[in-house]
């Protein structure tokens, strides 16, 4: 695991280790320059595969003419090493040296042939020509900006800065993308003119155009499971054999990445996602796997004795910290220098607690994502059932009876507790359905962001189609089943933005690497070929994972209530955090801004203070912008 930058078109060496030394972070071990006229690639590296100094990158073929600048693992890469044996001499075990001598072979269909986690940058002498590539799944970042005709990429946005060129302006566009979603969407960042590859693509640049091409995408029946194997009472013998070839999948995907020449563990919070890779973890080691987690004093919040029931249940070698308000709160302040790319995502500190505690004792962690979008685990999956029948409902029932009763229930700052989401369902309920899983998921709707703009900026703005990545998801997925998009629109937002956003920077802050089975190209294809009701069956979630698991782990874990890797947010706002809060939205800060309402903000704060109205998504989001644009700007 590792960082990568570079350019194609001005630079020097001077420049190259500038924007290598911002991602120390991410690769402590070892760091590496090519420099030859306008391409340059800089490398930090963190070992995991083949210690030693020949897995030493930026790495070059025998001829020295194909450069190659790698982050991320390869899990397929000793298959791939076997067929190139009789073309080929190795001079390491290291998967990077695969990739290279199968882009010798296959040119730019090499990265069709990789699986696992990646965000490549090679440049072919012979050619002139750079090409950067992102993994399927987007697991790994991947960011380039166009200024003029040089081209600039990094893994993460500060590694473009020190560039002469980069020019650190706003955009608005984006910025209104971030409040509405809580992070900036692919392809867009919150600087102008840089942007994020999208995953499972390629670009090329030859110091005159970049060309875009995808080389896979999500499918929905790329196995053509029978839509039978959902039908009946009882479960026939149709249904057992999907239920083992997925227990089948995972096993592979977990023992894939166990692969590894240095300590390795497994998150675990208690939940059936991150439980089922410590079990198949478990079962394919001959030693105990070592597992991480991490409790809150605040018991809402807390889910460690979960964590401790299955590590008991599967004999791991179970670690475990409890942590208090200040262990998280002191940690508030550092959220701008861990995201150069405001993310409004609070569970990112417990992410980092959790990371930090882990990289004690290991240096690569297993984790659960991905469960929830492929079965289908999040609430609002149940919401969306809900809502089926909720539009059925005579409008003067739902206005007059309970849409009144729900926005009058009394304010608690509970974690996920039933007047939060009652009011959520209500007030994203209404509008275009496509639309209605982001508007339950985001913070400031547009009704929100027309009142917190100032006028000019607004009017700007309010022309922009905010909605446009879940339109053009709608249109990739290929497929009218409305579940159906909603998982594509999951896994190409939410996921993808968010949560592996949020797990990259918190582990690569700490130099740890984080890997995802449950994302395995064999497993989501697996798991998008199956019918919904094997996966959302009435009001039960992830009900063919349960079925799987329901004999390997603790009754109360498989059937236990989704809970989430949260923090009790909205007492910090309303307590210890209001003092930094306030200090952030000073009518003096927020005037000299130019961006946002004063009164609208100060309104917020005082009804969230008073606790007269829960409005933490709205001021967290609008905190980590302004930390940010100190920071940053």
């Amino acid at each position: 695991m590792c960082g990568i930058v570079g350019y194609f078109g001005q630079g020097d060496k001077n420049v190259l280790e500038k924007m290598t030394r911002t991602l120390v972070h991410r690769g402590p071990d070892d760091e590496g320059f090519y420099n030859s006229g306008r391409v340059g690639l800089g490398q930090r590296r963190l070992s995991i595969i083949d210690l030693s100094p020949a897995g030493h990158q930026p790495m070059a073929n025998e001829e020295k003419t194909v450069w190659l600048a790698f982050n991320g693992e390869i899990y397929n890469f000793k298959d791939l090493k076997n067929s190139l044996k009789d073309k080929h001499l190795f001079a390491s075990q290291s998967d990077t040296e695969v990739i290279l001598h199968l882009y010798e072979e296959l040119g730019q269909e090499v990265f069709s042939k990789l699986e696992g986690m990646f965000a490549i940058a090679l440049y072919d002498e012979r050619i002139d020509k750079l090409f950067l590539a992102r993994d399927r799944m987007g697991k790994k970042p991947l960011y380039y900006g166009r200024f003029g005709e040089t081209l600039v990429f990094g893994s993460e946005l500060k590694a473009l800065m020190p560039h002469p060129l980069f020019k650190k302006e706003l955009d608005l566009c984006a910025l209104n993308k971030y409040l509405l979603y809580e992070y900036v969407p692919t392809p867009h960042s919150i600087f102008k003119n840089v942007f994020k590859l999208e995953p499972a693509t390629y670009l090329t640049f030859d110091g005159r155009e970049a060309v875009k091409k995808k080389f896979w995408n999500i499918e929905f029946n790329r196995f053509h499971v029978s839509a039978r194997l959902s039908g009946g009472q009882g479960f026939g013998f149709q249904v057992a054999d999907t239920i083992k070839e997925l227990g089948k999948r995972l096993d592979k995907a977990v023992k894939d990445r166990l692969i590894s020449d240095v300590p390795l563990g497994v998150f675990l919070s208690g939940g059936i996602d991150s439980s089922t890779i410590a079990y198949y973890a478990q079962k394919n080691s001959n030693q105990k796997i070592k597992t991480f987690s991490i409790g809150f004093k605040e018991q809402s919040f807390n889910e460690a004795h979960y964590a401790r029931r299955v590590a008991e249940h599967l004999g791991t070698e179970h670690y475990e910290k409890i942590l208090n308000a200040k262990d998280s709160l002191d940690l508030v302040p550092r959220i701008a220098e861990m995201l150069d790319e405001p993310l409004a995502d609070a569970s990112i500190i417990p992410t980092f607690l959790l990371s930090q505690f882990t990289r004690e004792r290991v240096t690569v962690a297993l984790g659960g994502d991905g469960g929830d979008e492929l079965f289908c685990g999040y609430d609002t999956f149940i919401a969306h059932r809900l809502a089926d029948i909720y539009e059925k409902l005579p409008l003067f029932l739902r206005k007059s009876l309970i849409e009144r009763v729900a926005l009058n229930l009394p304010t608690s700052f509970k974690n996920f507790s039933f007047d939060f989401k009652a009011k959520k369902f209500i007030s994203g309920f209404y509008g275009a359905k496509e639309y209605r899983n982001q508007r339950w998921l985001g913070a400031f709707d547009r009704p929100e962001r027309a009142e917190l703009f100032i006028g000019d900026v607004w009017r700007e703005l309010e022309k922009e189609n905010e909605f446009a990545e879940i339109d053009s998801y709608g249109r990739e997925a290929g497929t009218g089943d409305y579940y159906q998009q909603l998982i594509y629109q999951y896994l190409r937002t939410y996921m993808m933005d968010d949560i592996l956003v949020k797990v990259d920077r918190a582990s690569m802050f700490n130099s740890l690497e984080v890997r995802a089975p449950f994302l395995d190209t064999t497993v989501v294809d697996f798991a998008n070929s199956l019918p919904l009701n094997l996966k959302l069956r009435g009001l039960t979630t992830k009900f063919i994972l349960k079925k799987l698991m329901e004999d390997k782990l603790p009754k109360e874990i498989v059937q236990r209530k989704k809970k989430g890797f949260g923090v009790p947010l909205a007492e910090w706002l309303a307590d210890d955090l209001e003092p930094l809060i306030t200090e952030l939205f000073s009518e003096k800060k927020i005037n000299e801004q130019g961006l946002f309402n004063y009164q609208y903000i100060n309104k917020l704060l005082d009804d969230h203070f008073s606790r007269r109205t829960d409005n933490r998504k709205l001021i967290w989001t609008l905190a980590v912008f302004q930390m940010w644009q100190e920071k940053w700007l």
